[in-house]
């Protein structure tokens, strides 16, 4: 893929930090996710039965995809305004603390309701660091990138997902091996979220020796910023940022059908021990990374848009292929399904850090990528855990895997509407 020993060395820093701080970015994200699907429900919603208990925490999961477009409009704005590195740097340290803040929260049975709500503000404080993450971070690997290396370059940011789920996943696992269920539940499952302190340093660390991008400052020193950037957005910008928002949904609805959804459904329903089922998808997540790093390649030698259509078909026949093989109740063919599915992912979420940048112009371009990306969580992410439990209830999985095909096949649709910007310059 990319030869990182012909780059030179602020460029490897710059590769460095886009990685490093997505990846603490989405560790702390993920880690929200598998504390819902395993712990939330009875700790902070003790007064309603199992299921209810796993809708409500999928519904807090669910929130900070509301808070994302704030942060990206506001994180954005700056973005534009004063510069990626600086924004860049304030986004770590709000999603930062929000984690690390729910490592001392109360449970239900010590402070009722109270737990829950301050669990709310938190994960609102999460989504709102992240929705300035992802389109900085982007921008910071694109706009310092060859012209013909946007794709590869711009797989960076996106390997953080991966890298992000095996660290939370991982970490996971290694505390339900190292003590009981009770223990786990009491004061286990806390540990994930202190530890967040030390990764948002190391990230704090690289991001600060980072210098601006040429882009951003070609572009101010040949008009003044725009003074109200998301204002510009919508104005000038409407279709390209409408239909780039529902070319990145199905993104959303693979990843957390295959992960959160998957999780919840295969301890709860299926009865597979979470220590197993979280090995699985610890191995599994592994094709998501192959397929980035295989889509960031293919995005060079055609388009990302090129890329993004064929992983929108793939998906939707693997949405049709979930319910026979998840209901198949056999690990290993549950572990295919996986596996494809990430796979897939890969192909519909690694070229969006080149694809989604180059919908827009430099003085508006922090704030077109995060809206668009951040936007796209809403729709693609947000209902997704719970609607796909109560599809599961009231249905049958077959329906949910439907609904992971529908997705696809709306971004599919977008993508056509993209056919003028299916273009390798940024």
């Amino acid at each position: 893929m990319t030869d990182m020993t012909a780059t030179p060395p602020s460029t490897r820093r710059i590769l460095l930090a886009s990685l490093t701080g997505t990846s603490v970015e989405f560790y702390d994200f993920y880690i929200f996710a598998t504390a819902a699907s395993l712990v939330f429900g009875p700790l902070f919603f003790g007064g309603f039965e199992q299921s209810t208990q796993l809708i409500w925490a999928y519904t807090l999961l669910g929130l900070a995809f509301l808070s994302r477009p704030l942060g990206a409009w506001a994180f954005g704005h700056f973005g534009d305004r004063i510069g990626r590195k600086s924004t860049l740097v304030a986004s770590l340290m709000v999603m930062g603390l929000s984690t690390l803040l729910i490592a001392f929260l109360p449970s239900y049975e010590t402070a009722g309701w109270i737990g829950a709500f301050l669990l709310a503000v938190l994960r609102f404080g999460q989504g709102f660091g992240l929705g300035g993450e992802w389109g900085g971070a982007a921008l910071l690997a694109v706009e310092n990138a060859p012209p013909n290396m946007r794709g590869r370059y711009g797989m960076f940011p996106q390997l953080g997902a991966p890298v992000g789920f095996i660290a939370a996943n991982g970490l996971f696992l290694i505390l339900g091996m190292a003590m009981t269920q009770q223990q786990f539940m009491d004061w286990g499952w806390r540990l994930p979220f202190l530890g967040s302190a030390v990764l948002v340093g190391v990230g704090l660390w690289v991001r600060l020796k980072l210098t601006e991008t040429a882009a951003f400052q070609e572009a101010m020193a040949h008009s003044e910023p725009a003074k109200v950037p998301i204002a510009e957005l919508f104005r000038d910008h409407l279709v390209p940022t409408v239909a780039g928002t529902f070319a990145a949904v199905a993104c959303f609805a693979t990843y957390y059908l295959a992960t959160a959804f998957a999780l919840g459904y295969g301890t709860a329903t299926l009865g597979i021990p979470k220590e197993t089922f979280l090995g699985v998808q610890l191995v599994t997540i592994l094709f998501m990374a192959a397929g980035i790093l295989l889509a960031g390649w293919w995005s060079d030698v055609k388009t990302p848009r090129y890329v993004l259509i064929a992983g929108c078909i793939g998906t939707i026949g693997t949405g049709l292929l979930m319910g026979p093989m998840f209901l198949s109740a056999d690990l290993t063919i549950i572990a295919a399904w996986l596996a494809l599915a990430l796979f897939m992912m890969g192909f519909v979420y690694g070229p969006l850090g080149a694809f989604l940048p180059s919908l827009f112009p430099p003085r508006v371009r922090y704030t077109g990528a995060s809206m668009t990306f951040n936007i796209a969580g809403i729709l693609g992410a947000a209902p997704v855990p719970a609607v796909a439990q109560y599809l599961s209830d009231h249905g049958g999985l077959g329906y949910v895997g439907f609904y992971l095909s529908a997705s696809a096949l709306l971004s599919l649709v977008a993508l056509w509407w993209t056919r003028h910007h299916d273009a390798k310059s940024v």
